[in-house]
């Protein structure tokens, strides 16, 4: 979600439009930063373990925040939650995976980031596995408390909460928050929060997604795609044009005081990630599309290609697509790498362009099979640059652990200053680090990119995650 600047307030003014947040205490100056949780100016790590077993109920999930500060963050300060902590809605039970999606925002506009959990696999009454969303507020004190965004159409899917968003998608200066599940459309929940009753109102995205068991968006993100100052939607899914048709694809979404509507569906095997910022330094976010491995094309192990923002929005066509086997990219492009398994795009070296993050899931790394890998790579005036591309995995100098079979380094990633030092650090979850306990790393940024040194890892024990079963700590980060 793009903070709104001084200028666009000053916009908004001439153009006749009177913004809540300078009027109304309720909607006070939203948090300066989405992953702020108490307000301390340093921007806030999340990991989920959504199949940790918590209070004897296995799978039941559980959340970890790393608060940052000028030293970065520990492993020791930290709030875990669970729907077992106090405050927090529901109950922790079997199977409910609680932190498998994340998402932040201020939600409520009091100046307190808010965490939203998705609990994909919850029974919502007799609805098995129907799934649920629950924001759990931001405070000067960090997270307490909690609501739960229940699914205003339950019969239309399951799962709901399996992805989530946050943006501003009808430009009044108030979170919006995107909730999908494993049907068709896509619940927006219009921004105007409060804690004691939730969504001021709702509205709903029909995004044409197939629906049925394996259907809905497989990843979602929000950023302004050409530059009005309210936030466009994209979603990454199977997509029917027409009857009879079907391809995967990006779908985009243009926001408007009116809401979102539809803009364009491209054709580009965009099934599993995707990541919005501005890659080059234009004030337009740009969009990042991974495309999954295809079976039937040996050596394909995935790729990524950019769409650039401008005052038009996305184009359809890509400005570049990139895999293991383009020069200057680290590796070799393998069956079933799945590289561009996830991403993650901010400004590392502090040049004003936002660099990306690439995980290879199911890398190997010599006889370690499915190990996993992370490339970064650094923005540039036409998009992305295939120069000074580095590559990191647990056999990397300085990186700690080794690389293991079934590690899947990489799992997760996410780019975000924890530092305060304006360069973003890089976290990686390898969710299969010591058969499925899970890890998490944290590398920094610098003038000259990500480095090894002071990298620091810890395990879901060191934060306070119960290595009962497998809780598989690193699975998800805020995207």
């Amino acid at each position: 979600m793009r903070i709104r600047t001084s200028a666009a307030l000053a916009a908004l003014l001439t153009a006749g439009l009177t913004p809540l947040t300078l009027t109304t205490p309720a909607f006070a100056a939203p948090a300066k930063y989405a992953d702020d949780f108490n307000g301390d100016g340093y921007r806030d790590l999340v990991t989920g373990a959504p199949y940790a077993t918590v209070g004897g109920a296995a799978y039941a999930g559980a959340v970890v925040v790393n608060y940052g500060s000028a030293s970065g963050i520990s492993a020791s300060r930290r709030t875990v939650v669970t729907q077992n902590t106090s405050g927090i809605p529901g109950t922790a039970e079997k199977d409910d995976e609680f932190g498998a999606a994340l998402a932040s925002g201020d939600l409520n506009n009091d100046g307190y980031a808010d965490l939203v959990v998705g609990a994909a696999r919850e029974d919502v009454g007799s609805d098995v596995d129907g799934g649920t969303a629950v924001i759990v507020w931001g405070g000067k004190n960090g997270l307490s408390g909690g609501l739960t965004v229940s699914d205003p159409a339950p019969t239309a899917h399951d799962r709901y909460g399996r992805t989530l968003a946050v943006g501003d998608f009808s430009g009044d200066g108030r979170a919006d928050l995107a909730v999908a599940g494993d049907g068709k459309d896509v619940a927006i929940h219009k921004g105007g929060f409060t804690k004691a009753s939730g969504p001021a109102s709702r509205y709903q995205v029909v995004t044409g997604l197939q629906s049925g068991a394996i259907g809905g968006p497989h990843s979602m993100a929000a950023g302004d795609l050409n530059g009005d100052g309210t936030d466009d939607l994209v979603l990454s899914g199977s997509y029917y044009p027409e009857p009879g048709t079907i391809f995967e694809g990006t779908l985009v979404y243009r926001g408007s005081s009116a809401g979102l509507t539809f803009e364009r569906a491209i054709d580009n095997d965009n099934w599993d990630s995707t990541a919005v910022g501005d890659l080059n330094g234009d004030g337009y976010d740009d969009l990042v599309a991974s495309a999954e491995p295809d079976d039937v094309r040996p050596g394909d192990g995935g790729s990524i290609s950019t769409y650039l923002g401008g005052p038009d929005g996305l184009g359809s066509t890509p400005r570049q697509t990139i895999d293991q086997d383009t020069p200057g990219v680290p590796g070799a492009s393998e069956d079933s790498d799945w590289f561009g398994s996830a991403l993650s795009i901010d400004d590392i070296d502090g040049d004003g362009r936002g660099d990306l993050a690439v995980s290879a899931l199911y890398e190997d790394i010599g006889s370690a099979v499915l190990a996993g890998s992370v490339t970064v790579f650094r923005g540039s005036s036409s998009g992305l640059s295939t120069s000074g591309v580095k590559s990191f995995t647990q056999d990397t100098e300085g990186v700690p652990g080794t690389a293991e079979k079934t590690d899947q380094f990489g799992k997760a990633v996410r780019l975000a200053d924890l530092d305060g030092d304006h360069r973003a650090d890089l976290a990686i979850g390898a969710d299969g680090e010591n058969d499925a306990d899970g890890g998490l790393w944290v590398l920094r940024g610098s003038s000259s990119g990500i480095t090894t040194k002071n990298a620091l890892s810890f395990g879901p024990s060191s934060a306070g995650v119960p290595t009962t079963g497998f809780p598989r700590f690193g699975f998800a980060l805020l995207r």
